[in-house]
């Protein structure tokens, strides 16, 4: 059972449909019980840091969500989701993540200067910087699907993957049972698919 947490931030059903259709048991959830009896877990997000990190620790699952890390239970973040497992972000002001895996958030508009677009939109390719469990199914040069305005730095320790976009961005994450993607998988089509199966047997 994969446990998907519902804190109010983002649409959980396109997620939900990716694992079932890989044949993945899957529940959206707020339940620390829920959590605790789950294999896996998925922490989503859309929107801006600060108010996804005010909503989660709201909820009261953050002890629980690191009770549950600590012991080597499975976790994927997914694109804000990923953000919010750094020690700290710089989006609109200065807020503290949960500190699983180091380093910090920051806008892409304040290092790029040839023009790219921001937010940056769309299919980009993967280069890997190491192996991991989450690549078994996907090859290196793989597109995935991204849509975000803001990017992990002061991370090299725990980049697994990176895309070009004037700027190095960290694609995959991972420190021990964490791992964050900040792209899409469920919406990566057949290589983010792959993703969630490798995720699923890790």
């Amino acid at each position: 059972m994969i446990a998907i947490i519902d804190y109010g931030v983002g649409n959980l059903f396109s997620l939900s449909s990716s694992l079932s259709y890989l044949g993945m048991e899957n529940i959206i959830t707020g339940r620390e019980a829920d959590i605790i009896a789950a294999d896996r877990i998925i922490l989503p997000g859309v929107g801006a840091f600060g108010d996804a990190a005010d909503k989660l620790n709201q909820t009261g699952l953050v002890k629980v969500i690191k009770q549950q890390v600590s012991g080597g239970k499975p976790m994927l973040g997914i694109c804000l989701g990923m953000q919010l497992l750094f020690d700290r972000s710089y989006e609109y002001g200065d807020h503290r993540g949960l500190g699983l895996i180091h380093g910090e958030i920051h806008g892409l508009s304040d290092d790029l200067t040839t023009g790219l677009k921001v937010p940056q939109i769309g299919w980009n390719s993967l280069k890997f910087k190491r192996n991991h469990p989450i690549l078994k199914y996907v090859k290196d040069g793989d597109y995935v699907y991204y849509v975000h305005s803001y990017y992990a730095k002061h991370c090299e320790e725990s980049l697994v993957a990176v895309s070009q976009y004037e700027v190095e961005v960290p694609g995959i994450v991972a420190s021990g049972s964490v791992v964050g993607t900040q792209f899409h998988p469920e919406k990566s089509g057949a290589v983010g698919l792959a993703m969630l199966k490798a995720f699923g047997e890790m």
